[in-house]
């Protein structure tokens, strides 16, 4: 097909050339000639001068709405990856307290259970941010819940009509996001089936991320798998729906959601004449870029809006202004070609420039779209990335923690082996490593524990003398506690039941603790104690430190609780774990001088 202005120039240039065939009329004929010839091309010129200022508006607002809708994909992406963020860090929070002994105790009505799992609760809840924690019996009434000091507490409301209790009662697992029916506030609610037939919930709610998008421009809507608007940039907009709903749907909606009677209008999405443009019935008299993605497992989806610049009408407007004026300097550049030819090849490379150089512009935009495309590609793999170093150092932490050790013994002895092989000490240094190799065999299994640990198996439990892992963590610390005072009364040395390895991992646990604390000490003493009674075997770890911190001691066996710069916050957490597993228990003693902890051995019959 012929360019429009190709073809004017052509026609031009044959009108041109059939008056200077002609004879050389009168002056008053060769106006009448030019008149005749020249009023019906510049008619022309200007009908094409019109079109193409209406073409070149229109590429100049395409460009800018495809410039924002990829700015506005790439935006909603993060958001998105953000929802997705948010959700999955408190999904684990059921599942660490489904076979949690307090929750079974609190399900089996055992008294003060529900007291210490309140507390527990409530200082799990401040620390890690979500809403509300709380545990509902098998018929769905609240037992223990983080804000039981509070008017507006869950303990003994009955929640057995809401969907994520029905769901986790059928299935083991149930999620929900509705406004709460004491709280008032919306938020997502997870539930899963714990030890004893009860059912831990947690609550998150987006408040505060809905007032981080309400500081930024435009709008963000989240919608749930019905089309229902949950999470809101604007909270007026909370609980819309995307698209009309049936009478049925709106009314078990509502129920389920506890929205209220005034809840699920339409927001009345319409799309205008570029489909990335939307009008909403709740924003009245503004045009919006819209985009959606999904975000997460729930069928959520992440809309963000951002309004239609004025700066886009203007620019359009400044193309229309700018084509109009290219139109009437063509114009007279094709009267001057009348007149001269070379002006016609002139203005065929002034042409080309005008190609080449909107041709090169073009270029430019794919190669900045594709630099978006690839800055967004980057975006996702760094969030895969991030996730999958998480779940690296969750394993590794536990492996770490409990063979630091063994290691920094073996290499003490391997040292020490050395250099009495160089003094020809070949007995001693044959000793040094025949422990180096019992540690080596120890930390394997270790590892080989930490692995059954992961698969939830339970480790052999045997009688044995509490004697034996009592001298094998104090050969693991034994380069570690010279120049300490470490007294032993373990009285009768009566059989117990536990596994060796695993007794000998909480008691390095808790020696290593205290050699930390005795650090600089003078006159440092580490106490080891034996107690009998009816419960079972009592063996005490004391040391003369300054002991614990009334702000650690009171969630220190909640993970990453710490007041080592350099510590973990696992180790006696992994510990309890442990003594409870064989039969046991590890507790906490409050003195007024130095640490004291006290272990529950089952004695052996």
């Amino acid at each position: 097909m012929a360019h429009p202005v190709q073809d004017f120039l052509r026609h031009l240039d044959i009108a041109c050339s059939f008056l200077h065939k002609r004879a050389m009329p009168r002056p008053l004929d060769l106006m009448r000639q030019y008149r005749r010839a020249i009023l019906p091309l510049a008619l022309a010129g200007m009908g094409l001068v019109a079109v193409l200022a209406w073409q070149a508006g229109e590429w100049t607002r395409r460009s800018y709405l495809a410039e924002a809708h990829g700015q506005l994909a790439v935006d909603a992406g993060l958001r998105a990856a953000v929802i997705q963020s948010e959700v999955a860090r408190f999904r684990l929070l059921p599942l660490a307290f489904a076979e949690d002994r307090d929750v079974a105790a609190a399900v089996a009505r055992q008294p003060g259970a529900a007291d210490r799992l309140d507390r527990r609760l409530e200082a799990l809840a401040r620390d890690t941010g979500a809403a509300n924690l709380y545990l509902l019996d098998p018929a769905g009434r609240t037992l223990a819940a983080s804000n039981y000091r509070q008017a507006q507490s869950f303990v003994g409301q009955d929640y057995a009509f809401r969907n994520y209790y029905q769901q986790a009662r059928r299935s083991g697992m149930g999620a929900q996001f509705g406004m709460g029916t004491a709280s008032h506030q919306p938020g997502l609610y997870e539930a899963h089936r714990t030890v004893g037939g009860g059912f831990i919930v947690v609550k998150r709610d987006f408040l505060r991320l809905e007032q981080q998008w309400a500081a930024t421009p435009g709008l963000t809507l989240v919608t749930d798998a019905n089309g229902i608007v949950i999470i809101a940039s604007d909270p007026a907009l909370r609980f819309r729906a995307m698209q009309p709903l049936a009478p049925a749907q709106v009314a078990r909606f509502r129920h389920e959601l506890q929205s209220g009677d005034g809840s699920l209008r339409p927001l009345g999405m319409r799309a205008g004449a570029d489909a990335q443009i939307v009008a909403l019935d709740g924003a009245p008299g503004v045009r919006w870029v819209h985009t959606q993605v999904p975000a997460g497992d729930f069928g959520w989806q992440v809309h963000r809006f951002v309004p239609v610049s004025a700066q886009i009408e203007r620019s359009v407007h400044m193309a229309w202004a700018l084509s109009g004026l290219s139109g009437l300097v063509v114009m007279m550049a094709a009267g001057a070609l009348v007149l001269r030819r070379q002006r016609q090849r002139l203005r065929t490379i002034r042409l080309q420039q005008e190609v080449r150089a909107g041709t090169e512009q073009l270029r430019r935009e794919i190669a900045e779209r594709q630099a978006i495309e690839a800055r967004s590609d980057l975006l996702r793999e760094e969030l895969r990335q991030a996730n999958r170093l998480a779940t690296l150092g969750q394993v590794t932490a536990g492996i770490a923690h409990e063979t630091a050790q063994p290691v920094a013994a073996i290499r003490s002895y391997a040292e020490n082996g050395i250099a009495f092989l160089q003094r020809g000490d070949l007995a001693t240094a044959e000793g040094n490593f025949a422990a180096i190799s019992r540690l080596t065999e120890r930390i394997g299994t270790i590892t080989a524990q930490l692995r059954s640990f992961a698969r939830r198996r339970e480790d052999a439990v045997l009688a044995m003398p509490v004697s034996q892992a009592v001298e094998g963590a104090l050969l693991v610390l034994r380069p570690r506690l010279a120049g300490l005072h470490c007294q032993r009364d373990l009285g009768r040395d009566p059989q117990v039941l536990a596994s060796r390895v695993r007794l000998e991992q909480v008691l390095v646990n808790l020696l290593q603790n205290a050699i930390d604390a005795l650090a600089d000490r003078r006159e440092a003493t580490i106490r080891l104690t034996l107690r009998e009674s009816e419960e079972g075997v009592y063996l005490r770890v004391a040391d003369n430190g300054p002991g614990i911190a009334p702000d650690i001691a009171a969630r220190l066996f909640t993970p990453f609780a710490t007041s080592r710069a350099s510590g973990l916050g696992l180790g006696l957490v992994i510990a309890r774990d442990i003594m409870r597993e064989m039969g046991g228990d590890l507790a906490w003693v409050p003195e007024e001088q130095g640490a004291v902890f006290d272990l529950l051995l089952k004695a052996a019959p």
